[in-house]
């Protein structure tokens, strides 16, 4: 079991989350919205302000992974976009990183571009 600490209040994330629970037929992820009202309560151990500049998990024994690493192991217990294995090559890994960064500081400005909207409509 994953439990992937996101930003509810992003489109591009909201709709990575609902795509993985649409292929999580096993019940292998727990989606948690860190902006949800009872996340400080339920997860204190999880900095809110931290996980939304760094996407968070959690595996069941309790060991925190950050960033790709939460998205590739997502991505992987789904059986889904294998693919996405690529960016944890230890030659791509760096790179990838940086780009994973990236897209995390501004995700709400490119989600603007892509969709139209900085904010999901229905998480304000």
């Amino acid at each position: 079991m994953l439990t992937v600490f996101y930003d509810g209040n992003c489109p591009l994330c909201l709709r990575e989350m609902i795509a993985l629970k649409e292929y999580d037929q096993d019940n292998l992820l727990q989606l948690e919205n860190i902006y949800d009202e009872s996340f400080n309560t339920r997860f204190p151990h999880i900095d809110p302000i931290r996980a939304d500049k760094i996407l968070h998990g959690q595996w069941e024994d309790g060991t925190l992974i950050f960033g790709l690493e939460v998205t590739c192991s997502a991505w992987k217990l789904v059986g889904k976009h294998k693919w996405i294995q690529v960016l944890r090559w230890p030659f791509i890994k760096p790179i990838a990183n940086v780009g994973y960064r990236f897209f995390a500081r501004y995700r709400h400005s490119i989600a603007a571009v892509i969709s139209g909207k900085r904010a999901c409509d229905r998480c304000k």
